[in-house]
């Protein structure tokens, strides 16, 4: 798999030849297995392949149970500057009932650890989760805020279909949640961590001053994204492109020195559906001026009059004539934002 992932590196390196590499992520599934050659081979081969910025920032997600002192200490010493944890829970009984591979020991002890060694580290926590009481998720909360980690990632628990967590909810063997205690749970969220003087800065991040993830960041600000490996998806603002999930397909596409990749060309109207849903999830906002210059008055117009009720309602408002949420929006976001969409 390694060989492949850098020969697809090395394939697409024309795609973005006029852009300055300024973070590299290494995520969406467990690359912490990686051992730390591994990693610095694939770094490599983005340094010989693309122009890299002087001091990029360069993340690694990462399992507490994969990380071991020794495993941490070899981390620290690579170029790897940012970790991001998904301890998930600091209760046993929540990370048995999400099928996690860790326990609650190893959760403390990866942050313990970890937080000698890095800096910038960031930590997923979930909430929505069944029997999980509001004081329960505050302490979550407090755990992690203990280690002095300086950004924060937070999603609601969502039910996948056909996993055991449906099965036992269906059956009536955990309590299903409802939307009010997950919306409490995430006002809980921001009002402890707007004490703790982190900046909410996207609708499921929060991060202390100067430790926002540059490389998400980069997505809600419409920047152009490359994503290498099966599944991954990337972006150039005017063309989104993704992989095939099969690791078997991926590989032996690549072994033929084929790219395993669909493209979808976007229209204007999706390009500006896009910066909508993005931009509103974050303090940056929407601009006015941004939407008139890169898509036209008309869909100014348009945006201006579908947001009038949702003003009306203090969930949105203008700002320097750049349309933000409110904190009584936040929550709502996704739907309000879709609700501003202009269809094709």
């Amino acid at each position: 798999m390694i060989l492949s992932l850098v020969k697809e590196l090395k394939i697409r390196r024309d795609e973005i030849q006029n852009t300055t590499i300024e973070t590299i992520y290494f995520g969406g599934g467990t690359p912490s297995i990686l051992n730390v050659d591994e990693l610095q081979f694939l770094i490599d081969t983005v340094y010989e392949n693309y122009t890299v910025v002087k001091h990029p920032e360069i993340t690694l997600e990462a399992n507490p149970d994969d990380l071991s002192e020794e495993k941490i200490i070899q981390l620290s010493k690579s170029p790897i500057n940012r970790l991001s944890i998904g301890i998930q829970s600091f209760f046993e009984k929540d990370l048995k009932l999400m099928n996690r591979a860790h326990n609650a020991h190893e959760a403390k002890k990866s942050l313990l650890l970890a937080t000698q060694y890095f800096k910038n580290i960031s930590v997923d926590l979930i909430y929505g989760i069944p029997d999980c009481t509001n004081d329960q998720w505050r302490e979550n909360i407090t755990t992690a805020l203990n280690y002095g980690v300086p950004h924060i990632s937070s999603y609601a628990l969502t039910i996948e279909p056909k996993t055991t967590l449906e099965t036992l909810i269906e059956n009536g063997k955990v309590k299903k949640v409802h939307d009010q205690k997950v919306a409490a749970q995430f006002q809980i969220l921001t009002a402890e961590l707007q004490k703790a003087n982190f900046v909410h800065y996207e609708l499921s991040n929060f991060g202390k001053e100067g430790f926002f993830s540059k490389n998400n960041s980069s997505y809600w600000l419409g920047k152009s994204y490359l994503g290498i490996g099966p599944s991954a998806h990337s972006f150039d603002g005017k063309q989104r492109s993704w992989n095939v999930k099969n690791n078997t397909k991926y590989i032996k596409s690549l072994l033929e020195d084929q790219l395993p990749i669909e493209r979808e060309i976007l229209t204007k109207t999706d390009q500006y559906n896009e910066y909508v849903m993005t931009g509103l999830r974050t303090i940056w906002g929407v601009s006015l001026a941004t939407v008139t210059d890169n898509f036209g008055r008309n869909y100014t117009i348009y945006l201006k009059s579908e947001s009038e009720k949702y003003i009306q309602q203090e969930l949105l408002y203008f700002e320097d004539e750049i349309l933000k949420t409110t904190k009584k929006g936040k929550f709502l976001v996704d739907g309000i934002a879709s609700d501003l969409f202009m269809l094709n």
